[in-house]
């Protein structure tokens, strides 16, 4: 039979249109399998969503399942005169803090030289910095130095008690020197050199000893070398900031506290509304949720509202003792949780040990915090309904996934029956039209000879 290089020349037929039509009808074939491996995709993000919708509510409870947050203490300080933080080992109080001296740094110049930098040191000596404690500091100085070397090494000089600088008074150049730390002890009080000094200390005219902080704390006289005290108050300490009176109270930290609670129950009400999204069905439109009916979120709501309307041992039992119920919205349709400031309040300021009883309690899981995130970290973990719901999508897309690339295969095959098929009945019809065109010149002929005779 002979070959067809193209469908349809022998035949005259429009082989390849069938075939395409054919091709188009055997690929809506894989229409089902798209769809469902969209679906796979759809209930893969909306699982994500509630996944991140649970995590946020689970690290709130987690903020409110810590006992420190409800020990936690603030300063709040009335007057310019200082400024305070508190720690740890802080204990609330009231305190009336007077500054009467700030901490300074002592400073000393020397006499004067007619340039800074020209050399003014024959040999190499020492400098010794005398401070009024007592001690001193020496440093070493090379020959032929010059006003600007001998601030340079001085300020290099690693714990010199000292900052150099150098200060021209209009006439001369002067050596000025600052402690580098406050207080009486620590101030300058002179120096000197070993061999032939370039310069002398100006100590009748320039020496201003450095002074400590003297200060009162309810009365109690406190005297400090620098002006951040430490220990005047047990746990808090004071940044003296000028002269004058200043009032300190340590309290309460009710601010995170509140800010905490608040926390909680907007992240219960954001994964309310997480879920209505997920399960919403318009009867207008038709269109649902991509949950709607799902199993796992009845899981959800079951487990947290179990949680949520259990009772805790304590003098706060259940959530309504601190002012949070669960109030229904008829224009939601749904329930979300909603705040009692006055009560809230009320056990934030003057009940704050109920109020970490009845949320971090006395172990991990036995307040209202820890339970929930102990339900939640079951819904979450890699064998809970959330993460297995997750895992079953993604399977079921992977399968489909194989099962398209099976069918795509096999339509390909097909295709390929087709066309061979094809192109047979093509070189078949051809030949036939040959036979046919044969036998009518054939027929013709016989006619035209029968006609003559």
């Amino acid at each position: 039979m002979a070959s067809i290089s193209s469908l349809g020349i022998g035949s005259g037929l429009d082989l390849n249109g069938l075939l395409d039509d054919l091709q188009k009808a055997e690929k809506e074939k894989l229409v089902p399998i798209v769809e469902r491996q969209e679906t796979q995709q759809t209930k893969i993000s909306a699982y994500g969503q509630l996944q991140s919708a649970l995590s946020q509510f689970q690290t709130a409870a987690e903020a409110l399942n810590d006992s420190a947050l409800y020990e936690s203490l603030s300063t709040s300080v009335g007057g310019s005169a200082i400024t305070a933080a508190a720690d740890e080992e802080a204990q609330p109080g009231s305190y009336n803090v007077t500054v009467d001296t700030l901490a300074t740094r002592g400073t000393l110049a020397s006499e004067g030289v007619a340039a800074a930098d020209e050399a003014i040191t024959a040999a190499d000596q020492k400098l010794t910095l005398n401070f009024a404690d007592g001690s001193t500091q020496e440093i070493d100085i090379a020959s032929g130095s010059t006003l600007e070397d001998i601030r340079d090494t001085i300020n290099a000089t690693e714990d010199s008690g000292v900052n150099a600088t150098i200060i021209n008074d209009g006439t001369n150049y002067r050596l000025a020197l600052s402690s580098s730390e406050t207080g009486a002890d620590a101030s300058i009080a002179d120096f000197s050199f070993d061999g032939t000094a370039p310069f002398t200390a100006d100590t009748a005219n320039t020496l201003q000893s450095g002074t400590d902080a003297a200060l009162t704390v309810n009365g109690i006289d406190i005297t400090s070398s620098t002006n951040q005290v430490e220990g005047a108050i047990q746990g808090v300490t004071l940044n003296l900031q000028e002269e004058g009176n200043s009032t300190v109270k340590v309290e309460q930290n009710t601010l995170k506290v509140r800010e905490a609670v608040t926390g909680f129950v907007n992240a219960y009400n954001d994964l309310k509304d997480t879920i209505s999204d997920l399960t919403s069905f318009n009867s207008d439109t038709g269109e649902a949720g991509e949950l709607v009916g799902d199993s796992v979120v009845r899981t959800v709501e079951s487990r947290l509202r179990g949680v949520l309307g259990g009772v805790v041992d304590g003098e706060l039992s259940i959530l309504s003792d601190i002012g949070i119920s669960q109030k229904y919205d008829s224009g939601l349709g749904y329930s979300k949780l909603e705040i009692d400031e006055g009560k809230l309040n009320d056990a934030i300021a003057n009940n704050q040990e109920a109020l970490s009883t009845f949320f971090a309690g006395d172990t991990e899981e036995a307040g209202m915090a820890g339970q929930i995130n102990t339900t939640i970290e079951q819904l979450l973990s890699s064998n809970g309904r959330v993460s297995g719901a997750i895992a079953g999508a993604e399977n079921s897309k992977a399968s489909l996934v194989e099962q398209y690339t099976r069918m795509e295969q096999s339509i390909e095959q097909t295709m390929s029956r087709y066309r061979s098929q094809f192109g047979q009945l093509d070189g078949m019809i051809a030949q036939m039209n040959q036979t046919s065109s044969y036998l009518t010149q054939q027929f013709d002929a016989l006619d035209a000879q029968l006609g003559r005779s």
